[in-house]
């Protein structure tokens, strides 16, 4: 009896809390002023279905993509006004599959599954963050849409207040009809029809059912679910959904069976364009956008758990910016100049025009890649992917979509521009000799004790090894990732990495983002394409500013620069010739000739190339000074035409006294009255020596100290020579 009563009082005890908590939950809601929200978010989600129609879902507008000179690059419509459905011709095979896969209880709820959003807040709760929808199809609908992909208390209740009205509205038939229409299928692909045309060149209608399912499987995840792109992960959810259906007993063992075993074949309509300016243009439009909306980009995490999170982010947010593309009319201006884009493609052209060779799918087996930077502004100006072809469907754009091994090609990124910084200089002695644990030379000879000049000039691995392991591959690799180099893993904090061994590798427009750093001073700019983006009635959505990041110091991106032009001139990539136009840059080539590199500059531009095979193999010849270096030889020449010759920045090496630097007096425009003392040594006098010439103080910073108006700062790294001869100003500067 006693037992009784004290279960009875808890019992009480336990009702009284829950009274308690739920009386005080209900005052916050109010006091708070959450239900004066909520009550604003249910309005004008009323109001927003009260004012649709049946036009509502089928409204588009077509967004316009520019070059450097204004002209026209892509027009980027969505085809769902083309392609538009009514209910009665959707397979009910495919109605089948996305009730089964996306909302088991889509004919029973009202629009709202409330066991699906306590499960999404209960994850909520546990996370401290949203990670899981608990959307409804009738939801799913409402945000595509109403509203934007935003994780946000407010944007789920007036989701689901959209959601409860649209059920209102709508039958269950209008409710799939519609979704069906508008959730994007990627490449640019909006309703379950034009998908079926654009991957497959048929109408939903003569699908069988496993094609069906695979189209099915990419809106859950544009990006990731990309047929074209990740056509594995695209069977990987096919098979889930065919899955699904076996579970809820919508098709037969035997249905199941043959659908899941069936092959898969796409077959894009030849009016299908995705070239490489297009790809890349869409590519930074997006970010730029993800950007415009508050995304923070990351490269460095702290745990597994961290990066997963973010690359879910990530992917929300790129895909959902990615699809308005399609959709709403914007106005995308970028840096790509058409001309330098075709001379850059005819160059690659050219040179591999006898390999004729193709793969199974008819695709050139040697392949090239590149990228062109425009040194004034950090922008890129001109970005190929691979060789032209006569191709259907989408092309793969290899100067940002792929990732091969360097070559020592990345000796200056990670070995001796921080060696400099150490302070090695260009005569320093450095020993040329193979070690037990090292690796061998190219050429298979050494030379003993030479600088550090020849060492780069001639690529010299034994070198490379003997700094790196100074340097340490710890730091080494740091600064790939201050560049923010994509694909750094834990297995490239490895000797094997000063040369260019690395696990995934590097991207052409990683590499020209690089050396574009070393000739910019040491000053890294993420290399981009979009100047502005605005609405259709020209309202600024987005501009680009110049953003700088401090990679190498400036003294030690100059020295490397000075050495790289040996390259050019006495080492590995001798022959290259661009005139009186001086140039820098480094030649790289992997193991059995499998990739070929060349990445230079001027003081005008900077330009990458690859050569190399989708699936690497040896190719005969392909060194990085064979091909690489003559494609970037012939188009450098070709943008250089007309323009000045332009030394690049020397090294500040001061040798006057404190008290010498005082005596040096400034007119009112900045200028000595007397030459300097010690601003350069006589025999290197600095950049574009052309008479006559004046020195001018540039006052910056210098360890935390403002430069004093009239006087040159012991250690100052910026003593810049300027000339009357205003058209190498205008053009370099």
């Amino acid at each position: 009896m006693k037992a009784n009563n004290k279960k009875i009082f808890r019992l009480i005890k336990l009702q009284i809390v829950l009274l308690l908590l739920l009386v005080s939950a209900v005052t916050y809601y109010y006091a708070s002023g959450y239900a004066a929200q909520v009550s604003e978010l249910k309005s004008e989600a009323t109001s927003l279905v009260k004012k649709s129609t049946e036009d509502t879902f089928r409204q588009i507008e077509t967004s316009e993509v520019y070059d450097a000179n204004g002209n026209t690059i892509s027009v980027l419509k969505g085809e769902k006004d083309v392609y538009y459905i009514t209910y009665d011709q959707i397979p009910q095979n495919a109605v089948k599959a996305l009730v089964s896969i996306e909302d088991k209880k889509f004919f029973e709820h009202n629009g709202i599954d409330y066991k699906g959003i306590a499960r999404a807040l209960y994850t909520m709760l546990k996370d401290k963050e949203i990670t899981q929808g608990g959307s409804t199809i009738t939801q799913q609908l409402a945000r595509t849409i109403f509203l934007s992909n935003e994780k946000t208390w407010q944007r789920k209740v007036e989701e689901i207040y959209i959601a409860s009205e649209l059920e209102k509205k709508y039958s269950k038939e209008q409710i799939l009809e519609f979704y069906l229409n508008n959730v994007y299928f990627a490449n640019g692909y909006y309703g379950i029809e034009a998908a079926a045309k654009g991957y497959f060149s048929k109408d939903i209608s003569e699908l069988t059912l496993s094609e069906v399912c695979y189209l099915l499987a990419i809106p859950n995840s544009p990006t990731y679910y990309d047929p074209v792109v990740n056509p594995e992960n695209t069977i990987t959810r096919r098979n889930t959904i065919l899955s699904s259906m076996l579970k809820d007993k919508v098709i037969s063992e035997a249905t199941y069976t043959s659908a899941v075993n069936e092959n898969i074949v796409l077959t894009r309509p030849d009016s299908i364009k995705n070239n490489y300016v297009e790809t890349y243009a869409y590519y930074c439009a997006t970010r730029a956008l993800m950007k415009a909306n508050g995304f923070e980009f990351k490269t460095e995490f702290d745990s597994d758990e961290d990066e997963e999170a973010y690359n879910r982010a990530y992917d929300e947010a790129y895909n959902h910016w990615n699809t308005t593309l399609f959709t709403s009319g914007y106005r995308i201006y970028t840096s790509i100049d058409m001309n330098m884009q075709n001379q850059l493609q005819a160059a690659i052209d050219s040179h591999l025009e006898d390999f004729t060779d193709v793969n199974d799918d008819g695709i050139y087996t040697v392949q090239s890649a590149g990228v062109c930077i425009d040194n004034e502004t950090g922008m890129t100006k001109a970005i190929v992917g691979g060789r032209s072809q006569d191709v259907t469907g989408y092309t793969l754009n290899r100067a940002y979509q792929s990732f091969r091994q360097p070559g020592s090609s990345i000796k200056p990124l990670i070995v001796y521009t921080p060696a400099i910084e150490m302070g090695y200089t260009p005569d320093s002695k450095v020993m040329d000799v193979k070690t037990a644990d090292g690796p061998e030379n190219a050429t298979g000879t050494y030379s003993g004790e030479i600088t550090l000049r020849q060492a780069v000039a001639q690529s010299k691995n034994t070198v490379a090894w003997q700094l790196y392991s100074e340097v340490t591959p710890q730091k080494g690799i740091q600064y790939l990732k201050n560049l923010g180099f994509s694909h750094i893993e834990d297995d490239d904090y490895g000797m094997a990495a000063c040369l260019g061994g690395l696990t995934v590798g590097v991207s052409p427009l990683e590499m020209a983002k690089g050396y574009a750093t070393i000739q910019n001073d040491g000053y890294m700019r993420e290399p981009d394409c979009i100047l502005q983006i605005t609405d259709s009635e020209g309202e600024v959505l987005y501009e680009a500013q110049e953003e700088e990041v401090q990679v190498y110091e400036e003294n030690a991106a100059r020295t490397m620069t000075d050495m790289l032009q040996s390259v050019v001139a006495e080492g590995t990539a001798r022959g290259i010739d661009l005139g009186e136009m001086p140039a820098a840059g480094k030649t790289g080539t992997t193991n059995d000739n499998r990739d070929g590199w060349f990445v230079g500059y001027t003081r005008y531009y900077t330009t990458s190339i690859w050569v190399g095979s989708d699936q690497p193999k040896k190719i005969a010849g392909l060194t990085g000074s064979s091909y690489p270096a003559k494609i970037w030889e012939e188009y450098m020449n070709t943008i250089h035409e007309g323009l000045l010759p332009a030394e690049f920045k020397k090294p500040v090496e001061y040798i006057g006294t404190e008290e010498q630097q005082d005596e040096v007096e400034m007119d009112e425009e900045g200028e000595s009255e007397e030459e300097p003392y010690g601003v350069f040594d006589e025999e290197n006098p600095g950049e574009a020596p052309q008479e006559p010439n004046t020195y001018k103080i540039i006052t910056e910073t210098f360890d935390g100290t403002e430069v004093p108006e009239g006087a040159i700062p012991d250690g100052a790294t910026d003593i810049e020579i300027t000339t009357t001869t205003e058209e190498v100003e205008d053009q370099v500067e």
